[in-house]
């Protein structure tokens, strides 16, 4: 829902924001630790953030994901998590955490993820918070794109390919849930504040609805995803 967003040759011009001076600090972070999957810091011109393009294509909408596919994503994720542990930016938090790591802020190329984009929510958190989200937008749904338990199976993957410990996986549906109540806040947010609110009032009730949806799928079904995570 970013506006002013553009594609210059092989760079991508954002509005600058509050956060732009950490999102910076966190693309120099990934580029020097080697991290390949996300577009590079340029500087600024004009009130813009200047990004490099990362060539592929950013899926429309959510939809039922191959294992590969689902395999990747956590893989990428958990090598940009290794990128910031004990850095200066994630502070004395485990990560710095996307916060958005859903289908819709990964670059494809072909048919798999290749990179990440989107930072501007990114902040210390817990490896958890993101991999919990990443659960839910990648896997579990109540249209049931997947039948549940493939749905299950796939969560398996995730906590597979990310490498959770076994205490982490006890946690994961736990912060699944935690992702979706927080979605619930974050776009009431706006709705008590219109004036900044980056979309219309039925936009953000939309959010909050399906957001609660998922949520109670989750809930009602958690011994499923708690057994397939054992």
């Amino acid at each position: 829902m970013a506006t002013g967003v553009v594609r210059m040759g092989g760079t991508v011009r954002k509005p600058s924001a509050d956060a732009s001076p950490f999102v910076a600090e966190l693309l120099n972070l990934l580029e020097e630790t080697g991290f390949q999957g996300a577009p590079r810091y340029v500087g600024q011109a004009d009130g813009s953030d200047i990004l490099t393009f990362v060539e592929g294509h950013v899926p429309a909408r959510f939809q039922a994901w191959s294992d590969s596919q689902v395999h990747a994503a956590a893989g990428l994720l958990r090598q940009m998590h290794d990128a910031t542990s004990g850095s200066t930016l994630a502070g004395h938090f485990e990560v710095v955490c996307h916060h958005d790591p859903g289908p819709n802020n990964y670059v494809f190329q072909g048919d798999m993820p290749i990179a990440l984009i989107d930072f501007a929510e990114a902040a210390p958190g817990s490896r958890l918070e993101d991999v919990g989200y990443l659960a839910w937008t990648w896997s579990i749904a109540s249209a049931l794109r997947l039948p549940l338990g493939r749905q299950a199976q796939q969560v398996r993957l995730i906590a597979d390919a990310y490498g959770l410990q076994e205490a982490e996986r006890h946690a994961l549906i736990d912060s699944v849930l935690e992702r979706q109540m927080r979605n619930v806040r974050f776009w009431s947010r706006f709705l008590a504040h219109p004036a900044i609110a980056p979309a219309a009032p039925q936009v953000l009730n939309d959010r909050i609805a399906w957001s609660r949806q998922e949520h109670d799928f989750t809930f009602r079904h958690r011994e499923i995803f708690d057994t397939a995570l054992r």
